[in-house]
């Protein structure tokens, strides 16, 4: 990765983080945007090598065009993009208030919609770039309490193989990484039995490590994947295998 430069949103912490440090590990200059902009900056001060950290409200099209400004003016060029970015609102179908599906909607799929588009503005001209959007597992096999992101993910995966088809001509290669069940703040707030169940659910009887999603994109930005795209590779231990 020496030489070229990512953008990822949502980077302050969790997958996010994993992902730019082992961009930046792997000789990436990486741009970590978040809408927290004092945590971007934390984030990217902890990171080795070239990092700049920046705000970026995915649901804002200035913020996301003065974002890939940011990238662009600061390291020369964007290279590779990562849809990160996400949130959840659960709660069952009955019981969800509009303002919960469209939040969830605005910020996961027409986040990832609005970066992209603006992404490929640069990387069409350069004739080369990477896009990899951060799916799910609810996004092929569905969750109760989560079908505005389940439908968010979904939405996500078909989008992904849409553009891969319009700018493959291009240069530029699309796919998604899609999570199943990830060590994070989140679930470290669970209690022992649903961690147990859990396990129970996931062959290799663990819950994934934010590096297990960052290697798959790394992978993806690489030149190794340069013959890879509309694809989605799961990383979920083998709860889903399709």
């Amino acid at each position: 990765m020496a030489g070229k430069v990512a953008l990822v949103t949502g980077a302050a912490q969790g997958i996010g983080l994993a992902i730019s440090r082992m961009l930046a590990e792997a000789g990436a200059s990486v741009v970590l945007a978040d809408v927290d902009a004092a945590k971007a900056q934390e984030a990217a001060k902890s990171i080795a090598g070239r990092a700049l950290g920046l705000a970026m409200n995915v649901t804002r099209a200035e913020d996301v065009a003065a974002g890939i400004a940011g990238a662009v003016g600061e390291f020369g060029r964007l290279d590779v993009l990562v849809n990160n970015a996400g949130i959840t609102k659960d709660g069952l179908l009955l019981r969800m208030k509009d303002d919960d599906w469209d939040r969830v909607i605005e910020v996961n799929l027409t986040g990832a919609y609005r970066c992209t588009k603006a992404a490929l503005g640069v990387m069409v001209k350069q004739r080369s770039g990477r896009i990899i959007s951060i799916a799910s597992i609810v996004g092929v096999m569905g969750n109760s309490g989560q079908a505005n992101y389940a439908a968010s993910k979904a939405g996500l995966i078909g989008f992904t193989k849409s553009v891969a088809r319009e700018y493959a001509s291009r240069g530029v290669t699309v796919n998604a990484v899609a999570p199943g069940f990830i060590q994070t703040a989140m679930t470290d707030a669970l209690d022992e039995a649903t961690k147990t169940r859990l396990h129970e659910q996931i062959p290799l009887a663990r819950l994934g490590a934010p590096e297990d999603v960052a290697s798959a994109v790394l992978f993806l930005a690489s030149d190794a994947a340069a013959y890879v795209t509309g694809q989605v590779i799961h990383v979920n231990g083998g709860m889903w295998m399709g």
